[in-house]
């Protein structure tokens, strides 16, 4: 007898399911991308489900944490999401906002822009790991790995994951001495040698410890001076 099919693996309605069944009706997943990147923006985005739709699993089979999931099959997971999401919208907090924000209030920035793309207001939202006390007004939940456990937060990992990934490849041209369009400007060794040898660009985060490291040790040693 021919075997089963191996099932993929989809992250689960059941933490959606059961603010559904409290009467939470536009229930938001929120995930980011690109926190501890040394250069680029940081990314988020949101995604309602509608609820009621006993097929979301099937439509959205492969949704998982970005991490988890091929470039190639986030590309085409991207428009199954689009189509089976009540709303969804992506925002980004720049590499000049980080800097003069701090990491976690450009994240939050970023969900506020992506919540605002996707034109509704939440009922509830479903955080990955984060607490959004701005948003204290709203019922919300923070779940650690809720990109492997929510499937709205595991959608809102791959929009933001394929939006950055090709914002990263455009300013690669860009830029064309860093190899952004690989290491998406995360500290590889690559990228490292690349500021060694060019120093920063605009799309670098200078108040990153990296950075201030790699930036100390370029610098000139001044010479003393002289008594008069």
């Amino acid at each position: 007898m021919p075997r089963n099919p191996k099932p993929i693996p989809t992250a689960s309605l059941h933490l959606e399911q059961a603010r559904w069944d409290a009467g939470f009706r536009r229930v938001v997943g929120l995930d980011e991308v690109g926190r501890g990147t040394w250069a680029g923006p940081v990314t988020a985005a949101a995604v309602c489900l509608p609820d009621g739709q006993m097929e979301l699993p099937h439509l959205l089979e492969g949704v998982m944490d970005s991490k988890q999931v091929r470039a190639a099959e986030r590309e085409r997971l991207v428009a199954h999401i689009r189509a089976a999401a009540l709303a969804c919208g992506v925002g980004s907090a720049s590499s000049a906002e980080v800097d003069a924000l701090g990491i976690v209030p450009a994240t939050r920035l970023a969900m506020r822009r992506a919540l605002a793309e996707a034109g509704l207001q939440p009922d509830f939202l479903l955080l990955d790991a984060m607490r959004w006390p701005e948003m204290a007004h709203v019922p919300q939940q923070s779940i650690i790995r809720g990109d492997s456990l929510s499937l709205s937060i595991a959608a809102a990992s791959i929009l933001a994951k394929v939006w950055r990934d090709a914002y990263m490849r455009e300013m690669d041209t860009r830029y064309p001495n860093y190899g952004f369009a690989a290491h998406k400007g995360y500290g590889t060794a690559a990228h490292r040698a690349a500021l060694e040898q060019h120093g920063p660009c605009p799309l670098h985060r200078l108040s990153f410890a990296p950075l201030q490291r790699l930036l100390q040790l370029s610098l000139p040693e001044t010479m003393p001076e002289k008594d008069g």
